[in-house]
């Protein structure tokens, strides 16, 4: 079985996520999070780590990562865990292939013509701030 990874970055200041531009097929031309597959003998959170780190420059201090979920598409026998993070301050972003942009929350992430995943985009993000999980409210 395949595994792979997206990571959905929150700005320090919580109105804003990182989205990566498509430079190739899947999803070529869509903005989708940052990730990649897990290497042999990796553990799941250090492929998430590094995975963010190739793709980005974020550190590990710069960022907190948690699970959110993990889905099987048995299918295609593919594994992806998805983790999300706050960053804990500015950073310079490094991108190594994909062109990297800060997306507002009021986006429609929804929209199939311009961001990946068939619409789960909108519902992981929901899943974050709708349940609390990352951002603390009063």
């Amino acid at each position: 079985m395949i595994q792979a990874n997206l990571i959905i970055v929150f700005h320090p200041d919580e109105d804003k996520i990182l989205m990566c531009h498509r430079q190739k097929e899947p999803y070529l031309g869509l903005y989708n999070f940052v990730g990649g597959k897990l290497e042999e003998n990796e553990r799941n959170i250090q492929a998430a780590y590094r995975e963010l780190n190739e793709e980005t420059g974020i550190e590990f201090h710069d960022i907190d990562l948690n699970p959110l979920f993990t889905t099987v598409y048995h299918q295609n026998e593919f594994e992806l865990q998805v983790y999300y993070g706050k960053l804990k301050k500015n950073v310079t972003l490094t991108p190594e292939i994909n062109p990297l942009v800060w997306m507002t929350l009021d986006e429609d992430f929804s929209d199939v013509n311009k961001f990946a995943g068939h619409g789960n985009i909108k519902h992981m993000i929901a899943m974050i701030l709708d349940g609390h999980v990352l951002i603390e409210r009063e």
